[in-house]
């Protein structure tokens, strides 16, 4: 394992979609062409699946150091009001758009922190969603809370919504950890969100982990899983550190040394003894970095091979349309993307003069898709399928130089017509994923665009 991950510890694309956003071809893209791809997909979409929409809320009262989305730090609430009310124009823009109203069967709230918002706020916003909006018959509605400053009020009030998930950031319990990253809090906060949560009715609490932290040891992450585990949640996440200080707006991760960091074989390290004692405790593997109990349907959905990875990760619900609310969401109506302006000023200056604040996107073309396909089945279910004839004979030759030196290495299984990922290739699944990332093997780009894959 050891000289695998020297081998294949190269920066990847953790491919929530492809083509990957670096590699977006904005010639391709238009407001016109967005729109037009947007309606025809939401009319297969609506009527049969419903839509899913994303809610980005990029507030936060401090700035946690390991993290690299897209917020805007202050204690400032008085931004909450016009920051709904920018949400709810955009979301009118979208739905005059749409010859009927959207059924949402996915709704995810983002962040930053949706907790910094006042139960208030989150009221008059899902209010606003869903006077232009029904839910469909079983939704599966989740959204992200801190520890710190969630209420029982929050939680209530989302789960009068059809809210029913729940995750809560935990990271690590380790008092020097904690500090490096500058996210303090005690086990017993979060014990209390997670004793709320279960007390009002939510059926899949998550909690989120990170491994590859500033200063982290085995010890420490035996000791966050160990407490963690008391507290029995449905779900947890146990991602790995992405340490990408070079791009724009993360550059809080530059609070602390390269040489903090646990090396990619020290990290590794960490991931297996978490897996472990997750496994042990009866939770399951599920794709990349996802544990779930067997009661949970995160797990039901794989086991039914319905999983499904969208911007917002593995999800139990496939729609052919994804709408993103919100400065720097991304919309997905599988054949486009398009996501907002970034920068939260622009955005909002871009709502009130009442234009769709599209920053960049793509049109997906036929290999685009082709591709698409067999990097999701590999991701969702660690094999896909295919026919020879979907590949020239140079294309075909291509690949298979590729796959062949994982096959070498045990990662993998492959013919001509498909290919397993192996259980000694499920830590490589980004890495096998690139074999089949043409715009990625194409550009060959010479700065550095992702973290690394260990």
């Amino acid at each position: 394992m050891k000289s695998l991950i020297q081998k294949y510890n190269v920066p990847g694309p953790r491919y929530t979609s492809y083509p990957t956003v670096p590699f977006w071809d904005d010639a391709t893209f238009s407001e016109t062409a967005w729109v037009a791809n947007l309606q025809q997909a939401f009319s297969v979409s609506n009527k049969t699946a419903g839509i899913s929409v994303y809610i980005h809320l990029p507030y936060c009262e401090s700035l946690c150091t390991f993290c690299g989305c897209n917020k805007r730090i202050t204690r400032n609430h008085g931004v909450e009001s016009p920051y709904i009310d920018a949400l709810l124009n955009e979301w009118a823009m979208y739905c005059k758009l749409l010859p009927e109203p959207p059924r949402i069967a996915e709704l995810h709230l983002g962040g930053g922190t949706p907790s910094f918002f006042s139960p208030e706020q989150l009221n008059r916003l899902l209010s606003g969603i869903f006077s232009r909006a029904l839910p469909t018959e079983s939704p599966d509605y989740g959204w992200e809370g801190h520890p710190n400053n969630t209420t029982r009020d929050h939680l209530q009030v989302l789960y009068e919504f059809g809210f029913r998930r729940v995750s809560f950031g935990v990271q690590d319990y380790d008092p020097v950890v904690q500090k490096a990253i500058h996210r303090i809090q005690p086990f017993g906060n979060v014990q209390n969100v997670t004793d709320w949560a279960r007390q009002i009715g939510y059926t899949s609490i998550s909690q989120d982990l990170v491994f590859g932290l500033p200063f982290q040891t085995t010890d420490s992450i035996v000791d966050t899983i160990h407490k963690t585990l008391t507290l029995r949640p449905d779900r947890i996440a146990f991602y790995s550190y992405a340490h990408v200080p070079w791009i724009e707006g993360v550059n809080g991760q530059r609070g602390f040394k390269d040489s903090d960091l646990p090396t990619a074989d020290q990290k590794r390290q960490l991931y297996e003894t978490g897996r472990d004692l997750l496994e042990l405790a009866g939770y399951v593997e599920i794709g990349m970095d996802h544990f779930a109990l067997p009661h949970d349907s995160l797990y039901k959905a794989l086991e039914a091979g319905t999983l499904h990875r969208n911007f917002m990760g593995y999800t139990t619900t496939r729609t052919r349309v994804l709408v993103g609310l919100g400065a720097s969401s991304i919309g997905d109506v599988w054949s486009a993307f398009a996501q907002n302006e970034k920068n939260l000023d622009t955005y909002m200056s871009r709502i009130a003069a009442g234009e769709l604040p599209l920053l960049r996107g793509h049109v997906l073309d036929d290999q685009d898709q082709f591709l698409r396909r067999q990097i999701l089945a590999i991701m969702c279910t660690g094999e896909t399928h295919w026919h020879l004839g979907s590949w020239s004979k140079q294309e075909w030759a291509t690949l298979r130089d590729r796959l062949h030196a994982f096959w070498l290495d045990g990662l993998l299984e492959y013919d001509a017509e498909g290919l397993r990922v192996t259980p000694a290739g499920r830590p490589f699944l980004r890495n096998i994923c690139m074999a089949f990332d043409e715009r990625l093997n194409y550009a060959q780009p010479q700065t550095r665009l992702f973290s690394q894959t260990v």
